[in-house]
């Protein structure tokens, strides 16, 4: 099953997962939009360079070109990706609708991710299956239903996700929007800003209190953060692309490629050229 409807230039869709889609990797296609993968329990997923086996039923949160792969379905063969433009819906500009950006989009912490109860995946499932119907109809009204049950989807996963992260109390709430921001102005500064003093200006604080307000969150610090959605970027783009090891360290803001490729691989463990090497061979 795949469900397409486009409203001049806003696009939106449902594709229902076959066994035989995954072996064609004909998924691939939908790289250009936002997308929700709703995938089942028992399945094997790969989003970036991280795998799930998965114990739960799971939505996923995949930005525009970011890499995924599905290697099987789970227990249940109806796992779904949601898929949809920025035209239709963007999560940045109707943030204050929704307050996702920066957790299930644009999350520098980890790969937005929410898993599910027994209860939940009933109840993103029933959303589903409302969305599939609005996608049938013909009437003026099925593009607003549309978009209604999409923000229903997000902040019902948002909601879960700050439960599970224990940041659901209104105590924790000023937090959570400080997380949010940084993680925001990670997303959008990491090619051209690489050190905590950087950020800690923009959020008009010194670097040693932007490092003290994540030290109650575990031992990730600010520059971890900075530092590794820097890698990823290379990765993708080492895996990804034909960029030599030179033009990827430029075009992430770095002009000396020799500290690039030191920096690579003290997060790594790794060289560049040599992770790109594995990563053709897996």
């Amino acid at each position: 099953m795949n469900l397409f409807k486009q409203f001049t230039y806003k696009k939106f869709g449902i594709l229902s997962f076959t066994s035989s889609l995954i072996r064609r990797n004909e998924y691939k296609k939908y790289d250009p939009f936002i997308k929700i993968l709703l995938v089942r329990a028992g399945a094997s997923i790969h989003i970036d360079f991280k795998k799930y086996d998965l114990k739960k039923d799971a939505l996923f949160f995949i930005n525009i070109n970011q890499w995924y792969e599905l290697h099987k379905l789970g227990d249940k063969e109806d796992s779904y990706l949601i898929y949809y433009n920025r035209d239709f819906y963007c999560v940045e500009i109707h943030d204050k609708e929704v307050s996702c950006d920066g957790i299930l989009y644009n999350n520098v912490y980890e790969i937005p991710v929410v898993f599910l109860s027994k209860e939940h995946s009933n109840l993103m499932e029933g959303i589903v299956k409302e969305l599939i119907v609005e996608l049938n109809q013909e009437e003026s009204s099925a593009e607003e239903m549309l978009r209604i049950l999409l923000k229903e989807i997000i902040i019902k996963s948002t909601r879960i996700w700050k439960t599970s992260h224990a940041l659901d109390d209104k105590e924790n709430n000023h937090e959570v929007e400080f997380l949010r921001k940084f993680s925001q102005l990670v997303e959008l500064n990491f090619k051209q800003c690489h050190a905590v003093a950087d950020y800690a200006s923009i959020l008009n604080i010194t670097p040693k209190a932007l490092t003290k307000r994540f030290n109650k969150y575990g031992e990730i610090t600010p520059n971890d953060i900075i530092k590794d959605r820097i890698i990823l970027e290379a990765k993708r783009l080492l895996a990804h692309s034909d960029l030599s090891v030179k033009e990827i360290a430029y075009q992430l803001g770095y002009d000396d490629p020799a500290y690039f490729n030191r920096l690579f691989a003290k997060v790594s463990d790794i060289a560049p050229a040599e992770f790109r090497t594995q990563y053709k061979k897996s």
